[in-house]
């Protein structure tokens, strides 16, 4: 079980040209290619979507009603002091 040999190569080739013939073959190798650009690019689409949806959603964020905001934040030890 070594590494693939050119022998191997040219056995491969031989029996696609007698499965398919040799008209077929430039068209399924076009498709093939085809195929794997629209799937490549989907991809592509997918990973730029979730981006796209991580960057709305942190910039959508907004502060809860009813909370103090940070500037009015009071230290605890600060609150028990004036006590």
């Amino acid at each position: 079980m070594g590494a693939l040999k050119p022998w191997h190569i040219a056995v491969l080739v031989v029996v696609l040209v007698l499965l398919f013939g040799a008209k077929r073959l430039p068209h399924a190798a076009r498709a093939l290619g085809r195929s794997m650009r629209i799937l490549k690019a989907e991809t592509r689409g997918l990973a730029d979507d979730d981006v796209n949806a991580k960057a709305e959603a942190q910039s959508g964020r907004q502060p809860l009603e009813g909370q103090p905001s940070q500037s009015h934040v009071v230290d605890p030890v600060d609150r028990v002091r004036d006590n």
